[in-house]
């Protein structure tokens, strides 16, 4: 039986997304095959994690009351594939994964499990990563069928080609676009009128979206 390294495990609410306010068990994987510049999950310490296999998982995630569902975070969950295929269908609460929406041949292995898929549009400005586009073209087709929406963290570097890309993906797939500024600990690293400003350069390309910030920053929760 397959056993995954998972750096936490626990209750609290949803603070990104159109499913903000919701409570969840957050399931945290070590590991990711990304480091954007703005992430806020360390996972230099290889030692502080907890290894579970999937039934011991699967276990802890069933007793849970009163979630709404069960957000597959990270890192990249879709690295954990394999136990993924044994933990999931042991679960009886709704998935909702958490991605950075490059690994569309592994998410297709687990995609009958999955209910909700809140999948990253990494902006080079923001992260540093470069040429990702292709990477999320090829993930939203494979999503096709499943509850998806992007969000997309920019700062004050955003461009305009890439909110061009960016409406380019929403219309072709019919996603909803969530606009996440770049926080600096619980304060917004872009000013109010410079976000109102960004969304309405999307609002002109594309009508589905919306400026959600971290919320769970200003709750002070985790």
């Amino acid at each position: 039986m397959n056993k995954v390294k998972i750096k936490e495990a626990f209750q609290s609410i949803q603070g990104e997304g159109p499913y903000v306010g919701y409570k969840q068990l957050f399931i945290r994987f070590c590991n990711c095959n990304l480091k954007c510049n703005f992430c806020d999950t360390e996972f230099s310490e290889v030692s502080d994690f907890i290894e579970y296999d999937p039934c011991e998982l699967a276990d802890i995630a069933n007793v849970c009351e009163n979630i709404h569902s069960i957000s597959l975070t990270g890192g990249e969950p879709l690295l954990s594939v394999e136990f993924l295929k044994e933990f999931l269908p042991r679960v009886n609460k709704k998935i909702y994964l958490e991605t950075n929406a490059t690994l569309a041949d592994k998410f297709l292995e687990v995609k009958p499990f999955i209910d909700i898929v809140s999948a990253d549009i990494k902006l080079e400005s923001a992260t540093g990563i470069k040429n990702s586009y292709k990477f999320h073209d090829k993930f939203f087709e494979a999503c096709k069928g499943v509850e998806t929406f992007a969000k997309i963290v920019f700062n004050d570097r955003i461009t305009d080609d890439e909110i061009s890309n960016c409406c380019k993906l929403g219309n072709k797939y019919g996603i909803e676009l969530i606009l996440q500024p770049e926080m600096k600990e619980d304060a917004m690293a872009v000013s109010s009128d410079f976000c109102a400003e960004v969304l309405d350069k999307f609002l002109e390309k594309y009508d589905n979206v919306r400026l959600i910030p971290q919320v769970h920053k200003f709750l002070n929760v985790r």
